[in-house]
């Protein structure tokens, strides 16, 4: 089979030898852009690298690779003279380094069986040997495993692409008759001695689990170890001027294959972050300082119930829909807000799709979504901007504000089935249910929590005096998009409303500190967000007439791909409720048994806002979906854990123990605290003695201008 990309052809002979910063000849920036559209165009995902370098300019590097003709074209007119590549996302390119490369040497059979694939040469001569991966397979990147300067690009990781130019003037080129010309799903599969040896290389089961392996091996990393050594790995590749991304990929592969048991990949992330904030040149003196080291004890020595920390910022960008909707709020917003932006944009994508779509387990795409942020930091922005949209669509009158009682919210779905709330101050509706006896307000949570599991089947209204039937609600989507100040949200929570499943069906997402203002802008909403509103607002699943009294919402189908890692994501959620079981820890059941309802959900939105009018669930999908709630569904634990509170009394402890924990050392002394508590001091003395005996605190004595005073300072299980 002949592999040809003709755009990249003539690049082979061009003798572009004086490559010089953001200089190229224009023929050459033209090829650039050119096989960057044709590789799309085939089924492969690109981006742009460093002009003469191998470093990803986009922001996540190569999780940002697309096939869209617009953004190719906008990343190329940027910087037209920079490299391509390919994110290998379900291929396994085969990398051997240098010209001389005796692997297969003397195996002429093999050498020919892997000829049938596309071959690049790099600039230094070696080879890619491009193969796809057969279904259900999840290879990723190796270093000199498969051979000797044998390495493998597979899922996690990317290739550069001729007729990408290096800094010495050199090219990436196809070998002769060896073009890359055909789509991914038409790429030769490797040789079946070969997928064995890839097979024995890939010691994790597909997904996302972190599975203890029972090799023993020199090259193992045990517990107490695994921080500080991948944190080395990580100065090592940042000292020859890896980039953050290439790092990442690097230490998620050495922490699945290596370490026993793996960490969790949110702490490999920060390992990653932490050494990519030094420069190349300065990496030598953290490593001799052992920065590293002093930040892997600590990492290694935390609890598990430690905080995993707000959400990352590349977990909060799914293509299509959401992020160009977050595009044009963060780009008009006087204080613009990631989280802000991505929960209104996700909320509204949710309530577009009510009763529309659905999973192959019956799924479907409402959602309780709460935005957690301090006063004048961007929470009404996102709310004007999905108000504006529905009334641009004739949508509006589906748009709720506060929930006044749980009959109150049936009546209204009654009328419209599918709704999206959008409620300020969300923390003092609870309270207010906390405080009041009224039944108007005990009905609400009982009716949040009855919609949200009626979204794929039918709500019994309540009877009504003089009405024979109550009426039914059939298929109801409610999608509330909810705003609270952090710490007031998680205060108002009861025991009730974190055992009782609100609080596990309440995504929770919390802003960092407001970010600089900027001029606020008055845009136009982005042609391509209406397109996709009005799709949804005007397409039918073959209801006809009857479509808004008894939907029957399209299936969305699963990659095999994905379902594999969706149901290891499961197997690994069910491993932590089985610990919070034994620990007796309720809340924890009770969140970790949602984990795999929730991911589904957000995978499902994940693939109709990449694409509305053909949705497929993908590894992407999945893998992000999965990221994002384990993440989250951590942080959310930590967070109650440290705020929610039992009774008032509680309550002041738990807010001790934060002055604390937010204090130089995580000590101060006793009139310091007695002031930053602002209670009595008997009472105080109570929460003293009872923090005391819980072993969360520990005092000693202080000596300050010839006075004796009492420090107090955290515990380690505090």
């Amino acid at each position: 089979m002949a592999y040809r990309l003709e755009s990249c052809r003539s690049v082979t002979t061009n003798p572009c030898r004086s490559y010089a910063g953001e200089k190229a000849l224009s023929t050459v920036t033209n090829q650039l852009l050119e096989a960057a559209s044709r590789y799309a165009v085939l089924g492969y995902p690109v981006f742009p690298c460093v002009p003469g370098d191998k470093n990803p300019l986009t922001q996540h590097g190569f999780l940002d690779a697309s096939m869209d003709p617009g953004q190719i074209e906008r990343w190329w007119h940027a910087r037209p003279n920079s490299n391509i590549g390919i994110s290998t996302q379900g291929l396994i390119v085969i990398d051997f380094d240098g010209p001389q490369n005796s692997w297969l040497a003397d195996d002429r059979e093999r050498m020919l069986q892997l000829s049938v694939a596309p071959m690049a040469i790099t600039p230094r001569g070696g080879r890619h040997r491009v193969f796809r991966q057969p279904a259900g397979k999840n290879w990723r990147c190796t270093e000199k495993r498969l051979a000797p300067d044998v390495d493998t690009r597979g899922n996690g990781g990317y290739i550069v692409a001729p007729p990408s130019v290096m800094s010495n003037g050199s090219a990436y080129r196809w070998a002769p008759g060896g073009e890359l010309n055909d789509t991914p799903e038409n790429l030769p599969e490797p040789p079946a001695w070969l997928i064995e040896q890839l097979d024995q290389l890939a010691i994790r089961s597909p997904g996302v689990s972190s599975v203890v392996t029972n090799s023993t091996g020199p090259n193992q990393i045990p517990e107490g170890q695994r921080n500080g050594t991948l944190a080395r790995l990580g100065g090592s590749m940042r000292r020859v001027g890896m980039s953050e991304v290439e790092i990442l990929a690097a230490l998620i592969q050495a922490n699945n294959d290596r370490c026993t048991p793996p960490l969790p990949q949110n702490e490999v992330e920060r390992i990653a972050a932490s050494v990519a904030r030094y420069e190349p040149d300065t990496i030598s003196v953290a490593l001799v300082e052992d920065h590293y080291g002093q930040m892997s004890v600590a990492a290694e020595s935390a609890p598990e119930s430690s905080d995993p920390g707000c959400i990352p910022e590349t977990l909060l960008r799914i293509p299509g829909f959401v992020s160009e909707l977050m595009d044009y709020c963060l780009a008009t917003a006087p204080y613009p807000n990631s989280v802000m932006a991505f929960c209104g944009a996700l909320s509204l994508q949710a309530f577009l799709a009510g009763r529309k779509v659905r999973d192959s387990a019956d799924i479907r795409s409402n959602l309780y979504l709460l935005g957690l942020a301090h006063s004048a930091a961007g929470k009404d922005h996102p709310r004007k901007i999905n108000t504006r949209v529905l009334h641009e669509i004739g949508m509006e009158s589906s748009l709720g504000d506060r929930f006044a009682s749980g009959e109150g919210i049936q009546d209204a779905l009654f009328l419209s089935p599918s709704m999206l709330f959008q409620t300020d101050e969300f923390d003092g509706m609870l309270q207010s249910i906390a405080r009041d006896k009224d039944a108007r307000y005990e009905s609400i949570i009982g009716t949040l929590l009855s919609m949200y599991s009626a979204s794929n089947s039918v709500f019994p209204m309540r009877r009504k005096a003089g009405k024979e039937y109550p009426g039914a609600i059939d298929q109801p989507c409610l999608v509330i998009f909810g705003t609270a100040i952090p710490t007031h949200y998680y205060e108002a929570l009861s025991e009730r409303l974190l055992t009782n499943g609100f609080f596990a069906r309440t995504i929770t997402l919390e802003s960092g500190p407001r970010g600089a203002g900027q001029e606020p802008r008055i845009l136009e909403l982005p042609p391509r967000v209406l397109q996709s509103a009005r799709h949804w607002r005007y397409c039918h699943t073959g209801s006809g007439n009857l479509d808004n009294l008894h939907p029957n919402p399209a299936v969305v189908p699963y990659t095999t791909d994905a379902a594999r890692l969706l149901a290891a994501a499961r197997g690994e959620a069910e491993g932590e409720y089985t610990r919070a079981e034994s620990r007796g820890d309720a809340v924890g059941t009770t969140v970790w048994g949602r984990v795999d309802e929730q991911s589904r959900k957000l995978a499902l939105l994940y693939a109709i806002s990449e694409n509305h009018a053909a949705p497929s669930i993908g590894v992407e999908a999945a893998r992000w979906s999965t990221q994002f709630m384990f993440h989250q569904t951590r942080r959310m634990l930590y967070m109650a854990q440290c705020h929610a509170a039992a009774n008032p009394f509680h309550c002041c402890c738990l807010r001790l123990l934060r002055k604390l924990r937010e204090a130089p050392g995580q000590t101060l002394s006793h009139s310091t605290l007695l002031k930053k508590m602002k209670l009595d001091a008997k009472t105080f003395q109570q929460i003293i003695d009872t923090l005391h005996q819980q072993g969360d605190i520990e005092s000693s004595q202080s000596l300050t201008h010839g006075r004796t005073g009492v420090l107090y300072r955290l515990t380690t299980g505090g």
